[in-house]
């Protein structure tokens, strides 16, 4: 039984949520402020948390920094009033794995949650490596290890090149990668494609001619490995 914990000081909302999951069939616990919900994500890690943005003492974001910079991996679905892209893009960049908006329907969420616990169960058994081209990606230290040193990535970086790395060789759709990575909307593409030219400049040896990570015009993106592949 996956342990969801999920931090919402809206006394109504947490309830309802707290009832709709269990009846999903998850173990759930609710705290109702930021410095509560860093404290019970570290004393007992959650398989998820989902996560408000505007909450007493500490803020959604300031939880979310906090638990990546000690290291949690558990996935994190933000669920907000805050719907401006802006804010979407900060929280993906700290570390959220999904993002939703209030208003939200029940059933898309608790669809949401069930992708982000099968992702996180998937990727335990990804590679945590992969041989570019440049050098090394360690995932999991969020560095391209090459030559000359090493390159840090953010957190979006990992994940885009996480996605990409599961289909090495293949096209992933654009709506795809909007959809898994930021839910953002079709208004956001560009948020895409300059974390997208971000990278590149990173991991490609030449970036105005990138065959690493590959455009595939209209559609999508395509990463290739080295020959000798992972690691």
């Amino acid at each position: 039984m996956a342990r969801i914990l999920v931090v919402e000081d809206d006394a109504a909302l947490a309830t309802g949520l707290d009832y709709n999951l269990r009846r999903a069939g998850y173990d759930v616990y609710v705290v109702t402020d930021g410095a509560a919900a860093i404290q019970a994500a570290r004393a007992t890690p959650p398989d998820l948390m989902i996560l408000d943005l505007m909450l007493p003492r500490r803020s959604g974001f300031d939880v979310l920094a906090t638990l990546r910079k000690s290291g949690a991996r558990f996935p994190v679905l933000i669920l907000s009033a805050r719907d401006g892209e802006l804010d979407k893009v900060k929280g993906f960049d700290l570390g959220a794995d999904d993002y939703v908006t209030k208003p939200f329907a029940l059933g898309e969420l608790l669809a949401r949650v069930r992708v982000r616990l099968q992702a996180h169960a998937a990727g335990a058994d990804v590679a945590e490596r992969l041989r570019l081209e440049s050098g090394v990606v360690d995932l999991k230290a969020h560095v391209l290890r090459t030559d000359t040193g090493d390159v840090s990535l953010t957190k979006t970086e990992v994940e885009l090149l996480r996605m990409l790395g599961r289909r090495p060789g293949e096209l992933v759709a654009r709506d795809e990668l909007l959809r898994v990575l930021w839910n953002l909307g079709p208004r956001s593409t560009r948020a895409l494609d300059t974390h997208v030219l971000r990278l590149r400049k990173k991991i490609e040896p030449e970036p105005d001619a990138p065959r690493v990570l590959r455009t595939i015009h209209g559609v999508g993106y395509c990463l290739e490995l080295r020959k000798d592949g992972l690691p």
